[in-house]
């Protein structure tokens, strides 16, 4: 089985940094860097690592900023794993897929997501989670 994670409002407060939207507009991708976590990420990391210990895939599915160039697209990108490596560091995820804004999450990817926005949810191919019990979902899976 796979399971898969959107960051931004998902994982990471991304809306929760200082002038965020300002500073995605002008290209600052410091906000990547600087969110808080949305869960408690050391439960998050046992059951992930459990997870995957009995044979499931871990995959972070999530999106660029919105109209960036490609050297602010891969700015973000680099933020983000650097994100994962700081709140997450004993998670070995199979997939980190950080791709476009706007490209449908459901493309070659199956299983279970979990993401806050209601239309990556509703386009899924498998089985979709708000954001609310990201730890008490997964514990049923």
């Amino acid at each position: 089985m796979q399971i898969w994670f959107d960051m931004d409002g998902t994982i990471a407060d991304l809306y929760g940094v200082k002038d965020w939207l300002p500073k995605l507009e002008a290209s600052d991708p410091s906000p990547y860097k600087e969110a808080k976590p949305l869960v408690n990420m050391q439960s998050l990391a046992r059951l992930l690592n459990r997870l995957q210990a009995e044979g499931n895939e871990i995959g972070i599915i999530s999106w660029t900023s919105k109209n960036g160039t490609p050297a602010y697209n891969e700015a973000v990108a680099t933020a983000k794993r650097e994100w994962l490596k700081k709140h997450l560091r004993s998670v070995n995820f199979n997939h980190i897929d950080i791709v476009n804004y706007g490209t449908p999450k459901e493309n070659g990817r199956s299983g279970y997501l979990f993401d806050d926005e209601e239309k990556n949810r509703k386009s899924w191919k498998g089985k979709a989670f708000n954001v609310h019990n990201i730890i008490g979902e997964l514990k049923a899976v």
